[in-house]
């Protein structure tokens, strides 16, 4: 394959646009925050950003270089089809969920990360572990995007995939290091409409080549492969429905939303962008569909890219850089490529800043240094976007099951968060003896399941496991999602137990080492105005996030809109929503 200058070139000017907003952003913004503001500015911007730039920016987030690239491999692969391109109807109706159920809750008590509720409740060591898996998902998800981004434009441009990584984070890195969530969201409108516009030019390219029998017949019938709408076989099912309840339910607790949710200027535009994004994302996974279907529509040994088909040479999750480079005009490729690349950086930035904002706050400061100072906080942002970027690069360049990595680390997210989040938002009396069960036993059976990428073999066999051609096991059975209802009714019965066992008597208050029931409960009585005002329970061990309000330790989690927003009266809900 020849080296392409023009292909080079084109890159290169998108990364500095890309590059030159991020840098605008940053300058337009760098005075939003009041002074000893600027570190929850960087995370949550000055929670004025409205529909139109909340709309791309949280659209952005979900369709990223993963989403494009497996939702057009899912429908080429002759085993899997349209049928199994879950991830479209999936992180749609995940966003959808998350704004009719958790936006609102989120971000009308004035949280700045979405492990705030955790650590308000729960305490800062239970707000340590769930950062575990929080941290990893934000992480991996990053490295596999970015080594995806370099494959693709290896294929297209062919150069060394390591530099196309390298610089690529490099860009993200800068950019979001320099600005926060407003270089973040700014970026991400540029780059959505990128996306759009790079593949629906490729789309007619693509399907008018001479190889491409029209898709409309090939839907329905065998011509070079099995159809691409796919099918579901009776055995399959309950996998089919695991994964779907992954997406779903387990798309709502990443920091990236929530940090969208967050900045968002009130409660009920947090909900409003959440419903913008699920259908952007639908629309924006129509052109990945119609090129997966164009692949498995295509007759290889008539194009230059010859034979056996992608598939036969297990190229089949490059089906969308491969259909742009051998089926599209060499100007329209790069116009593809230049909508990857804008994928990938969307959804890069995103992690990496979700990552550092988590650390920063929920482990830095509300666990080791609460007296620290707000310019402090904001370096501490700095360095961890800088280690946690370099750190994402180090993983796609080096790691060989950095794919494995995430959805392992995802399906933490679904068993372990999830059930914990509905929790501490949903569910009145939980404690912290509830939660860290409820994390055990959740990654006791998630891990004992097995995960086939990561070549960990099971230790409970599920009904339907079965012996695949590599000699892995696979299952059948939905456990993933069995682990997470395990894992929500555990905190919930040990939550009611260790209450009730505390509150008889029956054991001694000496034995609440946690401080979850008995100190909990005095501080209730102690102060029940504050507590029936506020809606929240007042920790001693978390300092003020704004060290120049020096009020109560209830304001490190609640604002002013905050305590307008418990009263549920319709005069003071249209206030704070106009």
């Amino acid at each position: 394959m020849a080296f392409h200058v023009e292909g080079l070139v084109a890159i290169v000017v998108f990364y500095l646009a890309i590059l030159a907003v991020g840098i605008w952003a940053a300058w337009k913004t760098k005075n939003t925050g009041s002074e000893g503001d600027r570190s929850e500015a960087i995370i949550v911007g000055g929670r004025d950003i409205g529909l139109l730039v909340g709309g791309f920016t949280m659209t952005a987030t979900w369709v990223g270089g993963g989403y494009i690239n497996g939702t057009a491999e899912a429908v080429y692969v002759p085993d899997y089809g349209l049928a199994w391109a879950q991830a479209p109807i999936g992180y749609s109706l995940s966003l959808v969920l998350g704004g009719l159920f958790f936006a609102k809750p989120m971000r009308s008590k004035g949280y700045v990360t979405m492990l705030d509720p955790f650590q308000q409740l729960y305490g800062k060591r239970m707000g340590g572990l769930l950062f575990i898996p929080a941290l990893m998902g934000e992480m991996f998800w990053a490295a596999a995007i970015f080594s995806a981004l370099g494959a693709t434009i290896s294929v297209i441009i062919d150069i060394n995939v390591n530099i196309s990584v390298i610089i690529s984070a490099l860009i993200a890195t800068l950019y979001t290091l320099v600005g926060g969530v407003y270089s973040v969201a700014y970026t991400d409108v540029v780059q959505l409409f990128c996306i759009f516009l790079g593949l629906w030019i490729s789309v007619p390219f693509a399907m008018s080549h001479p190889a491409v029998t029209d898709i409309g017949l090939t839907a329905v019938h065998h011509v070079y492969q099995a159809p691409w709408l796919g099918s579901i076989n009776s055995l399959d099912i309950y996998t089919w429905l695991d994964n779907f309840f992954l997406l779903t339910l387990g798309g709502i607790p990443w920091q990236a939303y929530f940090q969208r949710v967050l900045s968002s200027s009130s409660a009920t535009y947090a909900q409003v962008l959440s419903f913008l994004a699920a259908f952007g994302c639908l629309v924006m996974a129509i052109p990945a569909v119609l090129i997966g279907a164009i692949g498995a529509s295509t007759a290889w040994n008539q194009t230059e890219y010859g034979v056996p088909d992608p598939k036969s040479k297990k190229e089949a999750d490059m089906i969308l850089p491969i259909v742009l480079q051998y089926l599209c005009p060499v100007y329209i490729s790069f116009f593809g490529l230049g909508a990857v690349s804008a994928a990938v950086m969307s959804s890069a930035d995103s992690s990496i800043l979700s990552a550092s904002s988590m650390f920063a706050r929920n482990i830095y400061q509300l666990a080791f240094r609460q007296n620290a100072s707000d310019r402090e906080i904001v370096w501490v942002i700095r360095i961890t976007v800088l280690l946690f970027g370099a750190s994402a690069t180090a993983m796609a360049l080096l790691a060989s099951s950095v794919y494995g990595l995430w959805y392992l680390s995802s399906d933490l997210i679904y068993i372990i968060i999830f059930p914990q989040l509905l929790c501490v938002l949903f569910i009145k009396g939980t404690n912290t003896y509830g939660a860290i069960a409820g994390y055990l036993f959740g990654l006791v059976l998630r891990i004992t399941g097995g995960e086939p990428y990561l070549y960990l073999q099971p230790l409970i066999f599920y009904p339907g496991w079965y012996q695949d051609d590599n000699n892995l096991y696979i299952q059948r059975f939905p456990f993933k999602t069995l682990a997470m209802l395990t894992s929500f009714f555990t905190n919930v019965l040990v939550s009611y137990l260790a209450k009730y066992l505390f509150e008889s008597g029956t054991l001694p208050p000496k034995l609440d080492f946690l401080d979850a029931v008995v100190a909990r409960y005095s501080r209730e009585h102690m102060d029940k105005a504050t507590l029936v005002k506020s809606d929240n329970i007042v920790l001693n061990e978390l300092a003020p996030v704004n060290p120049r309000h020096s009020l109560t330790l209830s304001s490190t989690f609640t604002n002013k809109e905050a305590f307008n927003y418990v009263d549920s009266s319709p005069e003071l809900s249209n206030a704070e929503d106009n």
